[in-house]
């Protein structure tokens, strides 16, 4: 089985090093694009909640986690959205299919430990911009990646803490192709940034029975502000439009140049009651300093600016009755739940805030408690006002959940 794993991560790895684009959004042109969401079908089909954790799932959103597994568990999941873009004057459509993760945990005792592959950040647009003299068509496509290792320890039956050693690499495209009236040839500049760098993030869950049926959920992450390293990359060239596309006539190649920037710090703290095997609910807040970006996209317009993000979530899940003999649909688990983000983006002096409110269902499938995961998301994101474009995406999940036994002695030989 771990031979199978690793040639499966492999494979994700190829996928993810071309830089598969799972975005389709303007907004994605600023900073190091968008953010994706960093945890499995379960957490957000519950409004991206990370607050709970059990034995049987891999909680890729806290690294604490990992010390309350008891099977080994490995989880992949992918997605596809359909996006609509809408301006006060026009409205366009765009479709998206990505694998979102790969991840597997191993619990050693009291330690559990896990490695995994998923996007960081995204980017993918493109545009086209016509005035009155003059037509601009721009895209982009790229993001980040991360690799990350994990450890964990459970220090009681109520406390576990653990930590992520992430290693971020990938590269982002920019690419812009302007024609002016009454000028045979146009122009085309390409930037390319190619990242690299090492982060960490930390984090506790804490569990307590409170009554004989009500068990208390609180946890806490931090990610602390990384320095990556960047290699820029830019060319520019002239061009002659064709039927069959751009002709390169003549082209310009800068001298590369290295630089740094800061990958925000992250802080996640939450809280839930539940029913253990019944129902949970709970909310939580993640606050984002992505002001440290205004530090290093700073392109001198004034129409852009970053200040520190927040994101708030609530959500929880049902099961009927987990050990029911006669009926399927009552193992089913059942869960919900809706957040809204700031992002930290400003253009023309407007927020660019995140809504969504999500549903999904959790399958048992074969032995040892392993699950199919289903989920459905309808979000929006942006404005109209301003002259700024407004999306309306809807994404449909789909995740696996399967555990086995490891380090089990066995009783013949």
């Amino acid at each position: 089985m771990i031979k199978r794993f690793i040639v499966i991560v492999a494979v994700f790895f190829t996928v993810m090093a071309s830089a598969q684009e799972n975005v389709s959004s303007p907004y994605s042109y600023y900073g190091i694009g968008l953010t994706n969401f960093k945890g499995t079908v379960e957490n957000r089909s519950m409004g991206g909640l990370s607050t709970f954790s059990d034995s049987i799932h891999l909680n890729l959103r806290n690294p604490a986690s990992y010390g309350r597994l008891k099977l080994t568990n490995y989880s992949v999941g992918g997605s596809h959205e359909r996006v609509k873009l809408q301006t006060n004057t026009a409205e366009d459509r765009a479709k998206i299919t990505s694998l979102d993760y790969l991840a597997i945990g191993v619990p050693v005792g009291k330690f559990g430990f896990g490695l995994g592959v998923m996007p960081y950040t995204s980017v993918g647009y493109r545009i086209l911009d016509v005035e009155e003299n003059q037509g601009s068509r721009l895209t982009g496509r790229g993001g980040m990646n991360k690799v990350f290792l994990t450890a964990a320890y459970e220090i009681s039956e109520s406390l576990s803490v653990g930590v992520d050693a992430q290693y971020n690499f990938g590269n982002f495209q920019n690419r812009r192709s302007v024609a002016r009236e009454g000028i045979e040839l146009g122009t085309r500049d390409i930037r390319r940034t190619d990242i690299i760098g090492f982060n960490f993030k930390f984090g506790v869950d804490y569990q307590r029975m409170i009554s004989d049926n009500l068990k208390l959920h609180a946890s806490a992450s931090y990610a602390p502000e990384a320095r990556l390293d960047s290699e820029n990359y830019r060319e520019i060239s002239t061009i002659a439009f064709l039927g069959t596309g751009e002709v390169v006539l003549d082209k310009h190649e800068f001298e590369r140049v290295d630089s740094q920037f800061d990958l925000p710090s992250e802080l996640t703290v939450g809280a839930g009651l539940g029913k253990p095997n019944s129902w949970f609910v709970g909310g939580e807040y993640t606050g984002r300093g992505t002001s440290a970006f205004g530090n290093s996209f700073n392109t001198g317009d004034e129409n852009v600016a970053y200040q520190d993000a927040a994101h708030y979530r609530l959500g929880g899940y049902f099961i009927p009755q987990y050990n029911s003999l006669t009926s399927y649909f009552k193992r089913v688990v059942y869960r919900a739940g809706l957040r809204f983000e700031e992002t930290g983006l400003h253009l023309r002096n407007e927020s660019i805030n995140e809504f969504g409110i999500s549903f999904g269902v959790g399958l048992p499938v074969g032995a040892n408690f392993s699950n199919a995961n289903l989920g459905i998301e309808y979000g929006q994101r942006g404005t109209t006002d301003s002259d700024l474009i407004k999306e309306n995406f809807f994404k449909i999940s789909i995740g696996l959940s399967l555990n086995d036994k490891w380090f089990e002695k066995r009783k013949f030989n």
